[in-house]
Formats: structure tokens, C-alpha cells, sequence
């Protein structure tokens, strides 16, 4: 392709501009971002399920083929050696992201033991998912306790003592929306 010059003053127009630039096509991109922070704490001593108040966050997609990725973090802890603290991705009331089914396990996205009394771990969670619609759509996370009435703690420690020793934290979920 020539190369064309212009001088000071010259007006561009879009037909002078598209005879001398080749466009390539569209590639992936971010079409929007939503995110939500949980910086308060939550407990339950529910060995089934339960929302974890404050972490969730709502997208609307712009189109039905578009993904949505979400990347969570999850500050946890539970009491006792015995409880498992687990945790679920759910798109609106469906669980995502989860393990396969495997005898009386339980299936779920991420899980921790308790660790030190004065210990928050943390769990990450990254997904891609397919919601194939353009409705507003939910994405949370809910936990359980394996032994209850052992508790689980999301953003503080399981003693959760008034000292510098003991921790509170923060608990995040992001969802974008991306282009094939």
C-alpha cells in the first residue's frame, strides 16, 4: 500500500482514511465489569448451603454468546480440626464450578480445613461461564459447615479475639463480560 502523505490543514475524512488503512477484525475483548466487596464478617453453623450476605453481584450480558468470567476471593476459616469449611459458586440458583460427584461427598467449588486460631485463609475461585442469555443474571457464593454445629467465618478468624494478633478481611466476586 503507498504511503500518503498530508499537509497541515487538511481535512480527513473517513473515505480517505479507509483507502489507505486496512482494519483487522475484531478480536476478545471486556464488554463490562461488576464487582462487589464484603467487608463485613458472616458465620453459619448450617451444614447445608447458605448465601453469604453482601457477596453477590448482578450482570446484565449484551449478548446471549457472550461469557461471563468471575474470579472470586474468599477469606475463611471454620472451628474445630473436624469442619470443613466448603464453599459454591451459584449462577442465579444453580450451582457452577463444581467437583464431580463422587460417592457421599459433597460437591462443591473450593473447601478448606480450619486452620490456626488466629489464621483466615483464603479461597480463589476463576470461571468461565456460559450463561447463553441477556438477562440480568446473579452470580454468589454460598457456604456450609461439614460438622454442625461446628461454625464457618468468612473475612475473620474463628476466635476472632480483639488483638493484633487476629485478623479481619476481605472478600471479593468480579464478573466480566467478554467477546468470544
Amino acid at each position: 500500500m503507498p504511503l500518503t502523505t498530508y499537509t497541515a490543514g487538511q481535512v480527513l475524512t473517513a473515505a480517505s482514511l479507509n483507502a489507505n488503512f486496512t482494519f483487522a477484525a475484531s478480536v476478545g475483548g471486556v464488554v463490562q465489569v461488576k464487582s462487589t466487596a464484603k467487608t463485613d464478617t458472616f458465620t453459619t453453623t448450617s451444614a447445608s448451603f447458605v448465601d453469604v450476605t453482601g457477596l453477590s453481584v448482578s450482570i446484565t450480558p449484551t449478548s446471549a454468546t457472550n461469557k461471563i468470567l468471575i474470579n472470586v476471593s474468599l477469606a475463611i476459616n471454620g472451628t474445630s480440626t473436624v469442619n470443613a469449611v466448603q464453599a459454591v459458586l451459584l449462577r442465579d440458583s444453580t450451582q457452577i464450578a463444581i467437583g464431580d460427584a463422587a460417592g457421599s461427598r459433597t460437591r462443591s467449588t473450593v473447601g478448606n480445613s480450619e486452620g490456626a486460631a488466629t489464621e483466615i485463609q483464603t479461597a480463589n475461585i476463576m470461571f468461565l461461564d456460559s450463561p447463553a442469555t441477556t438477562s440480568a443474571t446473579t452470580y454468589k457464593i454460598q457456604i456450609r459447615s461439614n460438622s454442625s454445629p461446628a461454625t464457618s467465618f468468612i473475612n475473620r478468624t474463628s476466635t476472632d479475639s480483639d488483638s493484633t494478633g487476629f485478623s479481619r478481611a476481605i472478600s471479593t466476586i468480579t464478573v466480566m463480560e467478554v467477546t468470544p
